[in-house]
């Protein structure tokens, strides 16, 4: 199967045939390019699972959905010039091609180690797999040459209100956020991936985390975090190519190298969430710290999760409190409304710490097409919240999206690396 592109493995009936056998018809793929709303959209409503087609104008892992497990590992490049950093982000693009088409690993003869683990079958089975590849400010230093390339708006993450950033979960030369609906599949593809580059790259920090999903209607989140509440409910529609273009991707004129149209800033917050201190907490305290009923997600002068709150109707913050969470965040004006996010975090787990406490919190992950515009203004806001009593920044960083691959001929970086 070397050398085989992946729609000429598609096309070809030994293909078609291979995955009919492992997951019956082979759906239709979902990509990020253009005329992509209408595929996404299908994907959030099927619930079979599917290959996403790696190649667009975006990566599609940016506006994907449904994905119940995720994994963001950061890395440090050991590449010793270009030549060799643009051969780990060709093996990097060739290996993620193979993972979300599920193209099928040649089996070698047992003299040899075997291309693939073996833990999910061959090929990867359709799991809603994706991958982002984003690069942090460290990889725009003196090593390679490229300070003159760096994204305007990318610095390494600086401390922000409340944060105990830890320096072994923090900041990276590269980021894989890794997501799909199975956990070993998941897995699956951060072994490939770091097998096929792991003369270059060298892990810096991982987290691996979940969503627990429910049924959601339009405009609902569908997603509870660790505090028990709805998540997600305001959040950007990624169907939507015209808010995506307006909010998410760096476009032709912004004031950014040309290489990076077609990417987006994305932030990672690793916040730890003190749980049990959370659960000790009166239930109308809690609402009021969010803004939110706990037990259906509406607002607090709304009756179901899809109102939108009227805050201009409470300016004394009788029914919603000034400082609720969701106040904060997103004060629903028009001065604020371009200020928006796209929100693709996930719930974690990592056992206790020393004094007993669970270590459990939110590793908080969002895209922008401005992180001076939209996420830093946002979290000006909320600095100071009482919500700050039960929640610790630990670590995550600033990180810049690569452009997609709108061509098989094409590779994530090409145009910062050429």
């Amino acid at each position: 199967m070397a050398g085989l592109s992946r729609r000429r493995f598609l096309h070809t009936a030994g293909g078609a045939a291979l995955l009919g056998g492992v997951a019956g018809v082979l759906p239709a793929c979902a990509s990020a390019g253009e005329g992509s709303s209408v595929d996404l959209a299908t994907a959030a409503l099927d619930t079979d699972r599917r290959y996403l087609d790696p190649l667009g104008a975006h990566q599609v892992g940016v506006v994907a959905t449904h994905q119940a497990e995720g994994l963001l590992a950061a890395f440090t490049v050991h590449a010793r010039d270009r030549d060799e950093l643009r051969d780990a982000f060709r093996a990097l693009t060739e290996e993620i091609r193979r993972l979300m088409s599920g193209i099928p690993y040649e089996e070698r003869d047992p003299d040899f180690p075997p291309l693939h683990t073996g833990t999910v079958g061959n090929p990867v089975p359709p799991s809603d797999l994706s991958v982002v590849v984003s690069v942090g400010a460290s990889l725009f230093d003196e090593r390679y040459g490229l300070a003159d390339r760096r994204p305007v708006e990318l610095e390494p993450m600086p401390f922000l209100a409340n944060d105990r950033l830890d320096p072994d979960r923090t900041h990276g030369d590269l980021l894989l956020n890794i997501a799909s609906a199975d956990q070993e599949v998941t897995l699956f593809a951060l072994r490939q991936l770091m097998r096929v580059t792991r003369g270059n790259l060298g892990l810096h920090w991982m987290l691996e985390g979940y969503n627990r999903r429910t049924e959601a209607a339009p405009g609902e989140a569908g997603v509870r975090n660790l505090m028990g509440f709805v998540d997600g409910t305001a959040n950007l529609d990624p169907s939507d190519d015209g808010l995506m273009d307006r909010l998410v991707w760096v476009a032709d004129g912004d004031r950014e190298p040309a290489w990076a149209t077609g990417g987006t800033y994305q932030v990672v917050r690793v916040i730890r969430m003190f749980v049990e201190f959370w659960d000790r907490t009166r239930l109308g305290e809690q609402e009021a710290l969010i803004g939110r009923r706990k037990s259906d997600g509406a607002p607090l002068d709304g009756e179901v999760e899809t109102d939108v709150p009227d805050y201009a109707a409470d300016p004394d913050g009788e029914r919603t409190p000034l400082d609720a969470h969701i106040r904060l965040a997103n004060p629903r004006t028009a001065e604020t409304e371009d200020q928006r996010i796209l929100r693709k975090g996930f719930s974690y787990s990592r056992g206790f710490d020393g004094d007993g406490q669970l270590d459990q919190g939110l590793a908080f992950v969002s895209y922008q097409r401005s992180l001076e515009r939209q996420f830093l203004p946002v979290q000006a806001r909320l600095a100071g919240e009482p919500l700050e009593e039960y929640l610790l920044p630990e670590g995550g960083g600033f990180f810049f999206a690569l452009p997609g691959t709108p061509d098989e001929g094409d590779f994530l970086g090409e145009g910062l690396l050429r």
